[in-house]
């Protein structure tokens, strides 16, 4: 009796260590989860293999871009110059404007132009201590209006070869472009798990205060995470022309308000970095699955903008919870 009874209270105490985890983990999960079978009853199509590969590949620059922007929230920041910098890159590799260099370096100054836009967000909030919201969100409204005012003389065309075909090619029937996710998201995972850089984020995001008066480099974190924020946003821009293969002055104006949602969905909030960068990656494919699922139903472009605010609204209250839930603990 007395082993059945340290049997039965292993298997009680596992059972609530495991109820703990599963509640613990970003709302992205359950969500995922949640849509699968929804779509698995309603419509079978969307998770066929094939399909869902496809929409993997979709799901892939909001990925891309979530990851600059889980860095600048887990600082206490965030960019909404998203749209801007995809909308730019756009504009530089589909109008004809980089005509006379080479495929690669246009690639390449296309990166180097968005970490030049993440250095001035980052340097207007380091350095004169201004509204990162104020700052990003004014400078995607500068690059979007320059972009549509150069359209009116060059109009946007066809993206580059080397773009496209990278959105075609397919190993073994699967996309390129979610293996390079992967390939960047390991790495990716792995340097702020174990490197100096990634402790300094959780220290300043954690107290900014109190890093700040122990010495630690706040503000020089704080930059990097805009400049990366700011790469991330390029090759986001990359990633989405070589699957859309066009450009247009609306390309990507929802990335920086998705890539706001995933990250939150995906458990990483102002200063707390615990959804990793799993979750937000998790917390990408859920918005980009959500969007195909109710558009699978006629929903048109209204629905869009009212679910995109729904998702949103929802995350800010997850957010909210959760953090009157640490609070009270």
């Amino acid at each position: 009796m007395k082993t059945l009874a340290l049997h039965n209270g292993w298997m009680v105490t596992n059972i609530q260590r495991g109820a703990s985890w599963c509640l613990g983990l970003p709302p992205a999960y359950a969500g995922t989860a949640l849509l699968l079978g929804c779509a698995a009853l309603a419509r079978t199509n969307l998770v066929a293999p094939m399909l869902l590969l496809l929409i993997l590949r979709q799901a892939v620059p909001l990925g891309v871009v979530t990851m600059g922007q889980s860095l600048t929230i887990r600082c206490r920041s965030l960019d909404l110059s998203v749209g801007g910098v995809v909308a730019v890159v756009a504009y530089l590799l589909t109008s004809g404007v980089l005509a006379t260099v080479s495929a690669p370096i246009a690639v390449l100054l296309s990166v180097l132009f968005g970490a030049g836009v993440g250095a001035i967000n980052g340097m207007l909030i380091v350095r004169l201590r201004a509204s990162a919201v104020i700052v990003t969100l004014a400078m995607s409204m500068i690059l979007t209006g320059a972009v549509i005012a150069l359209s009116q003389f060059r109009a946007s065309g066809d993206a580059p070869a080397l773009l496209t075909v990278f959105g075609s090619v397919r190993f073994a029937g699967v996309p390129l472009a979610p293996m390079v996710w992967l390939a960047i998201l390991i790495p990716f995972a792995a340097f702020l798990r174990l490197s100096v850089f990634g402790r300094l984020m959780d220290a300043i995001g954690a107290n900014p205060k109190a890093a700040e008066l122990s010495g630690l480099p706040h503000l020089r974190v704080l930059f990097i995470a805009h400049v990366v924020s700011g790469i991330t946003s390029a090759c986001g821009a990359l990633l989405l022309l070589s699957f859309v293969g066009v450009g247009s002055v609306t390309l990507g104006n929802d990335l920086a308000l998705n890539s706001l949602a995933a990250t939150v969905l995906g458990g990483v909030t102002f200063g707390n970095g615990r959804g990793g960068v799993a979750g937000p990656a998790v917390a990408s494919f859920m918005v980009v699955f959500l969007f195909n699922f109710l558009t699978s139903f006629g929903l048109g472009e209204a629905g869009h903008l009212i679910l995109q605010g729904a998702i949103l609204g929802g995350a800010a209250l997850t957010y909210s919870l959760r953090n009157g839930a640490e609070q009270r603990i």
